[in-house]
């Protein structure tokens, strides 16, 4: 597998392993846009098809992971960590002090992975998902201090 820093033209493959991890994916559009911008930056990864796919944003010294996701055959091979691992490597070299992050409060297997790498419960954000006919679910807010510690 390759992970990959991505550019507006990664957005097919960006989009695809998205619409892989999400039921409500994003476009292909809302990619190439979002890589556009100011202090954004992306990464993807690819086996045979494209495996995960991670949209962060800096501003004012925060980072925001804007979106994460790893396609459901790809998950439990590191994918998440790598991806999370480059994101924060990346923020911490534009000066960003902190990086934020919101997450389904039912996916453990996230949640466990971002402790594991320094994020601690900073909040909560109610009916934050919209699962259509499933209702809303709740998300946990999670902030990593980028100031300490290596990853």
């Amino acid at each position: 597998m390759r992970l990959d820093l991505a550019t507006p033209e990664d957005a097919p493959a960006m989009a695809s392993a998205h619409a892989q991890a999400f039921d409500t994916p994003w476009d292909e559009m809302d990619f190439e846009d979002l890589l556009d911008g100011p202090g954004i930056f992306g990464f993807v990864v690819r086996a045979e098809d494209p495996a995960g796919v991670l949209v962060c944003r800096t501003a004012a010294g925060e980072a925001e992971i804007l979106t994460v996701g790893v396609a459901p055959w790809a998950r439990r091979q590191g994918i998440g960590k790598a991806l999370m691992v480059a994101a924060i490597g990346v923020a911490r070299g534009v000066g960003a002090t902190e990086m934020f992050l919101e997450v389904d409060v039912e996916n453990a297997s996230a949640v466990s992975l971002y402790e594991r790498l320094g994020f601690e419960r900073a909040g909560l954000r109610k009916a934050y998902y919209d699962r259509g006919s499933n209702g809303r679910a709740d998300a946990l807010v999670m902030r990593l201090d980028l100031t300490t510690g290596p990853d």
